[in-house]
């Protein structure tokens, strides 16, 4: 049997086509092996994400629980601030109260036993009392 130089070239041709098939098909295999490890990668950060995530979703709850209380906390201190504020408020006026009710009376008091003193230790030293001048001396 003879072979024509087409026979030849398609016989060279048929032997390329299968390397280049075979080539492939290890190409091919290998980027299925990689699609399978890339597949048990991705099941096992799933499999540790979804328990990470409901742990993160519990703290943020905690997080929240206890802001709220905090909350609680200084809206009950500003209602004890305002409660101190308006017992300062009460105490400043009843000390004006108490100062305008005892404190004028007692000066009027002291001012009167001052000047008793004074005319009862004149009288006895036998000097005379200049009532108008004693009277002009405490005004100033």
């Amino acid at each position: 049997m003879e072979a024509s130089l087409g026979d030849v070239a398609a016989l060279i041709a048929a032997v390329v086509f299968a390397i280049l098939v075979g080539f492939l098909a290890r190409v091919l295999w290998k980027l299925g092996g990689a699609v399978g490890d890339l597949r048990n990668t991705i099941q096992g950060v799933t499999g540790q994400t979804l328990p990470l995530i409901g742990e993160v979703t519990t703290t943020v709850g905690h997080a929240n629980h206890q802001l709220e209380k905090v909350d609680t906390i200084t809206t009950r201190v500003g209602a004890i601030t305002e409660s101190g504020a308006e017992v300062a408020g009460n105490v400043s006026t009843l000390t004006s109260a108490f100062s305008v009710a005892v404190g004028s009376p007692l000066i009027r008091v002291a001012a009167y036993s001052y000047g008793l003193r004074e005319a009862v230790a004149a009288r006895r030293e036998g000097r005379k009392v200049d009532v108008d001048k004693a009277a002009t001396t405490e005004k100033d």
